[in-house]
């Protein structure tokens, strides 16, 4: 019976062509909204959460910061003094804080940033962020090195003068043969001061984990990072060993959210507990990314609720139209009840051809959608497409919808007096 009610519904639609497609035409623009910003979000998500998973998922980080008020109304003091040598984290707290956690931890990673410079040789020359690093440090950029190695244990001990910069580096000032690159130098003006390093690594540029900016359009304009010895930059700065940030690399299987919260009140109650005016905090990168993610889910839910406000629009004029539909086809109806039919029966029949109208618009709905979607997507840089879930949810949404909106003309349909219907001209 279901069957031949399809069957009865498409050839009903069929015969009535441009009526069925503009009524079709709300449930699809409507389907093929929520679609195309379900597929832009996803791919939006997809990009925030992977750069900040190349951040380090297993990371805590670790920062020296104002105590708060007495009351921990969540305010702080604006006329707090400056912070002294005492205030800040030592090497001597890391070492501590190291074999405190040991067995919990994989390292702690250091870094400091030495500024941005131009490397200029004639006409050639390259934009740079030149950083000190830790290996810790160093390994939770995930650089991969197209030739050359990382830092050695001597070079971060003994401060050399090493490097380790970007293929895009090598491109601009040395041809773009990565491995010949090894061994040449890379000379810098900092303070007025010149530094001349030893190329050791070249690794691939990436935005994610090189922390490249575009400086301009020009390819050439792009700024990279390059990293030298923790010990080397600090030299050159003329700064004390002393940090107010640093990051934890929780090891894998570890709960980051009570290690970070360990770690704080360990730091505070040993070394800052007398402190009047600093303090540490901690938070898990982990954490974060569930915050973020959870924040741009319910954005993306919102936005597709907004498109979904037209399907509401698509399916009133399903309803309108099988409402005109039912009065066009009263003395059929009468006939059919006439004939044995049953109330059960009509409802079913109309009802069957609000769900095939439905069911139609939302599959067109989800074509056009996807394109949009897709070529959105490419405008913008991401790669993405509509989930399959978010198809399969869109299909029985839109069936739910000719349900919804066709029971009322089908049940009016169905309570049509036989005698009445049969007389209507």
């Amino acid at each position: 019976m279901l069957l031949e009610n399809v069957k009865l519904a498409l050839s009903g639609l069929l015969a009535n062509k441009l009526r069925t497609f503009l009524t079709m035409l709300g449930i699809i623009i409507g389907i093929a909204s929520v679609i195309a910003i379900m597929t832009v979000g996803d791919a939006m998500n997809k990009s925030v959460m992977g750069s900040m998973g190349d951040m380090g998922v297993n990371n805590i980080s670790v920062f020296v910061t104002q105590k708060m008020s007495e009351d921990y109304d969540f305010s702080y003091d604006s006329d707090v003094r400056e912070m002294k040598d005492k205030d800040y984290v030592s090497e001597d707290m890391l070492t501590d804080l190291s074999e405190h956690f040991e067995g919990r931890i994989e390292g702690i990673s250091l870094k400091k940033s030495v500024g941005e410079i131009k490397v200029e040789d004639g006409k050639k020359y390259a934009n740079i962020n030149l950083d000190g690093v830790n290996n810790t440090g160093l390994k939770q950029n995930k650089l991969k090195l197209l030739s050359g190695r990382g830092f050695s244990a001597n070079e971060q001990k003994e401060s050399r003068k090493v490097i380790i910069v970007s293929d895009r580096y090598v491109e601009n000032m040395l041809g773009g043969d990565t491995a010949a690159a090894l061994g040449k130098t890379v000379e810098t003006v900092i303070d007025n001061k010149y530094y001349t390093y030893t190329i050791i690594g070249v690794y691939e540029y990436s935005e994610s984990s090189s922390g490249g900016m575009s400086a301009g359009k020009n390819r050439k304009d792009v700024r990279t990072s390059a990293y030298i010895p923790l010990k080397t930059a600090i030299i050159q700065l003329r700064e004390k060993t002393l940090y107010d940030e640093f990051e934890v690399v929780a090891r894998t299987g570890e709960d980051q959210g009570v290690l970070s919260a360990d770690i704080q009140q360990y730091l505070n109650k040993k070394y800052y507990k007398e402190n009047d005016a600093y303090e540490t905090y901690s938070y898990s990168m982990k954490e974060e990314i569930k915050s973020m993610e959870s924040m741009l889910n319910t954005q993306t839910y919102a936005f597709a609720a907004i498109g979904a406000i037209s399907l509401l629009v698509g399916g009133i004029g399903v309803m309108n139209i099988m409402i005109v539909s039912i009065t066009e086809r009263t003395r059929e109806i009468g006939t059919r009840k006439a004939l044995g039919a049953t109330n059960g029966y009509i409802r079913l029949q109309f009802i069957t051809e609000a769900v095939v109208v439905c069911f139609i618009g939302g599959i067109l709905g989800i074509i056009v959608g996807q394109f949009f979607g897709i070529m959105a997507c490419k405008m913008m840089g991401y790669s993405g497409s509509a989930s399959v879930g978010g198809i399969i949810f869109c299909v029985l949404f839109s069936m739910a919808f000719g349900v919804f909106f066709g029971y009322y003309p089908a049940n009016k349909a169905a309570k049509l007096n036989p005698i009445e219907a049969l007389r209507y001209e």
